[in-house]
């Protein structure tokens, strides 16, 4: 009988939901663009306290091809940011979001967990030697260079911090201002979320693949037996199942 199989991609971007849902990164609240589509994902971005985003609001997209792990999302925020490597269009340019030059196929890329620690870092920890923002890499390394005597930059981020509160507001979202608040604990979801159901369907999806391919499988052995005389047992009726390799992988690379 003939089945369509669920995407691995799909699969691993699942268990990752589920996983940074149950287990948050601090700093950010993910959730999913529209239920049914899991290579877009919203993300809220928690300016980290004692930094120059203390209690900003930043909103972005992920966006995950159909061949991810093996090629790497986009990153883009919706907020208007002035950041050395943040583009016009809101694009992050960082490392970590682009394949290796050398092998774009070598193996699969860092995790969405690793790729949301490396974004929050970059906002306070810019990579002014090749800026996606020439102006705003300039003004930071004056700031930095004298030490917060220049103060043009800080200004600026000061603003734009200023300027979430109210679109916080709007979405019910509480900002943490302080480390206690910042730094979030790991939580078990009290009730089914859309994520879970969707999880679920997945694993329905799975399990009927399973069952198919066992009752070929047990066709198959059968018509084997009675071409080699109806004998039964033995080595000659043992059988071997191999697994897809994208039943094993969860998609949970560490960080």
């Amino acid at each position: 009988m003939a089945h369509h199989s669920t995407p691995s991609s799909q699969k691993a971007l699942m268990m990752e939901l589920k996983s940074l849902q149950e287990q948050p990164v601090e700093g950010f609240r993910i959730g999913l663009v529209e239920e049914s589509d899991l290579y877009n994902w919203e993300v809220a971005i928690f300016g980290p306290p004692n930094t120059l985003y203390e209690g900003g609001y930043f909103k972005s997209h992920i966006k995950f091809p159909i061949d991810y792990p093996y090629s790497p999302p986009t990153f883009r925020f919706l907020t208007k940011m002035w950041h050395p490597n943040i583009y016009e269009n809101g694009d992050v340019c960082i490392s970590i979001l682009h394949p290796p030059v050398d092998d774009p196929q070598s193996g699969e890329l860092p995790s969405e967990r690793t790729i949301l620690l490396s974004v929050i870092s970059l906002l306070n920890e810019p990579n002014t030697f090749s800026p996606a923002n020439v102006d705003a890499s300039v003004m930071f390394r004056k700031w930095r260079d004298s030490k917060g005597k220049d103060k043009e930059y800080s200004e600026i981020i000061r603003k734009q911090v200023v300027s979430t509160v109210a679109e916080a507001e709007r979405d019910g979202v509480k900002v943490p201002t302080t480390l206690a608040e910042y730094c979030v604990q790991t939580r078990v979801p009290s009730q089914a979320s859309s994520s879970d159901l969707l999880y679920d369907d997945l694993y329905d999806d799975d399990m009927e693949e399973e069952e198919e391919d066992d009752e070929d499988e047990e066709e198959n052995d059968m018509e084997s037996g009675g071409e080699a005389g109806g004998t039964s047992g033995g080595e000659g009726g043992v059988t071997t199942r191999c697994y897809d390799d994208d039943q094993e992988d969860s998609g949970n690379e560490d960080s």
